[in-house]
């Protein structure tokens, strides 16, 4: 393949992870309500460091473990704003 043909590749991946995400944001509002009712906070560390964990027994590389900590931290941090803003939005109505 030339640089072209890999740029294109890449902007491919690039797009399904964004639909990929977007995915994972709206199940995360779906979601939202359930944690509300039952009083569960948006932030949860032992959950995330859960999900991290299993992510990081899953990796088979190129990317680090620690890699994949900062961008799955990163994707769970953007998640919670998502849910705080959902709250804040619900809280006013």
């Amino acid at each position: 393949m030339d640089l072209t043909e890999w740029r294109r590749r890449i902007d491919q991946l690039d797009a399904r992870i964004l639909e990929l995400l977007n995915e994972r944001a709206r199940d995360v509002l779906q979601l939202a309500p359930l944690k509300r009712q039952n009083a569960i906070p948006v932030h949860a560390p032992e959950r995330e460091e859960q999900v991290v964990t299993s992510l990081r027994s899953q990796n088979d590389g190129p990317l680090s473990d620690e890699a994949i900590g900062r961008i799955f931290e990163t994707i769970m941090k953007e998640m919670r704003a998502v849910q705080e803003a959902d709250a804040a939005r619900n809280s006013s109505r």
